[in-house]
């Protein structure tokens, strides 16, 4: 082999060799999760602070609206009606299977209701606090109000797949 052959490959091997060693030293760590962030030091995933959320909910409010100091009560009394209720437990899929299809209705009913129940309170709640406000607050409350699909992450909302065709 002659040097005109063997030098692009030599000159070819010191260069990957050294790509390699700056690439390896020049590696930092991944950087931290930035606080509020929903992970964990392996990389997972995992369900935010509620309490932490809700703080953060109502001093977006308080500046978004431009709460006076007499509006305080009705802000707390809508957040603590407008918290929401404690994941109820998942149903028993045994049991469900030894229901009839009446008896699933039914239960599927209740459920409903339960739900119903839940909104009317948010619902009486939501219009409580928003009669207090005065018409400017108004309507800065209207543009932070979600209004159906489409208006959250996402092109169906919530980070959906849209709107479902039928």
């Amino acid at each position: 082999m002659t040097f005109k052959k063997l030098a692009p490959v030599a000159l070819g091997g010191v260069l990957l060799t050294g790509l390699m060693a700056s690439a390896s030293v020049a590696q930092q760590p991944p950087p931290a999760a930035a606080a509020g962030q929903p992970r964990d030091g392996r990389g997972e995933w995992r369900r935010p602070d509620p309490e932490a959320m809700a703080a953060r909910r109502a001093e977006h409010l308080r500046a978004a609206l431009q709460l006076r100091p007499d509006q305080e009560p009705a802000l707390k009394a809508f957040l603590d009606a407008s918290k929401p209720a404690a994941r109820p437990a998942r149903g028993d899929r045994a049991a469900m299977a030894q229901m009839s299809t009446p008896q699933r209705l039914d239960a599927q009913r209740a459920r409903m209701t339960e739900r119903l129940a839940r909104f009317d309170q948010r619902a009486a709640a939501t219009k409580k606090f928003y009669a207090q406000l005065s018409p400017a607050q108004q309507k800065a409350f209207d543009t932070l109000a979600p209004r159906g699909p489409g208006k959250g992450k996402g092109p169906g909302g919530r980070g959906g797949h849209g709107p479902q065709r039928g």
